[in-house]
């Protein structure tokens, strides 16, 4: 009889964990006017699926995909590697959500022009292309704790009026306790930038750093700079911005 109800148990756990397994993504995905996100399609399985015309908070973010990690769910983890493109832009990455409104992401890389329909809040008249390449990144609560690798800024201009070329800029995490900071640095361009870019964790962000105009610099944003205070003897002026997310 023992023998017999641990065969039935054994039964019922490979039948569930088939059932989960084969489980169709769309019996997931939540749906209707008050879900924080919709998709256009899903297709596959909830392990592994995917996601198209994905909007949320009806912002089109674009096709999504993933692949669950069933195992991280013993360690009380969702963790899922996953890809998510629009148009030109693409981003791809391991992330996993934790206790405590924990995510962290490893292998994490992105490229996207700088659109103020793909990024809110950024200003209308500024064009480039934006590109990350992070080896980890950890955040609580939406706030960045944890960073380590690089993001860049590239071919970036201002059209208001005339056309205006920015330069190309690079922040460098190197990772580490406490609240993250970045190098900057100038990728050439117009301009001569170093600096230190600081994630708090109120989150807000803290920019402090050096600019000088080079020779083909642009007469207004030489005009510009002269509001940054007097130069030193190198020619730099000192900047710095802060504020929130």
């Amino acid at each position: 009889m023992r023998r017999g109800i641990w065969i039935t148990l054994a039964g019922l756990v490979v039948f569930a964990a088939i059932l989960v397994a084969r489980l169709p993504a769309s019996w997931v995905v939540p749906s209707g006017p008050k879900a924080p996100f919709a998709c256009g399609a899903v297709e596959g399985s909830l392990w592994s699926g995917a996601c198209s015309g994905l909007t949320a908070q009806h912002l089109p973010l674009g096709d999504l995909a993933w692949e669950l990690r069933p195992a991280r769910l013993l360690a009380a983890k969702l963790a899922a590697h996953v890809t998510l493109t629009r148009g030109s832009a693409h981003a791809n990455g391991d992330f996993e959500w934790g206790l405590g409104d924990h995510l962290t992401a490893r292998n994490l890389t992105a490229a996207l022009p700088l659109d103020p329909t793909l990024l809110p809040g950024l200003p209308a008249t500024l064009r480039g292309n934006a590109s990350l390449d992070l080896s980890l990144a950890e955040l609580t609560h939406g706030i960045a704790t944890q960073l380590q690798g690089t993001i860049e800024v590239r071919n970036l201009e201002d059209h208001a009026g005339n056309r205006t070329p920015l330069g190309s800029y690079s922040v460098r995490f190197p990772g580490g306790e406490g609240e993250p900071v970045g190098q900057i640095r100038d990728l050439g361009g117009p301009l001569s930038v170093t600096g230190t870019l600081k994630l708090t964790h109120q989150g807000g962000y803290e920019v402090e750093g050096l600019v000088a105009a080079r020779p083909d610099a642009p007469p207004e944003l030489i005009n510009n700079m002269r509001y940054l205070g007097s130069p030193d003897a190198a020619g730099r002026r000192p900047f710095s911005l802060s504020g929130t997310f």
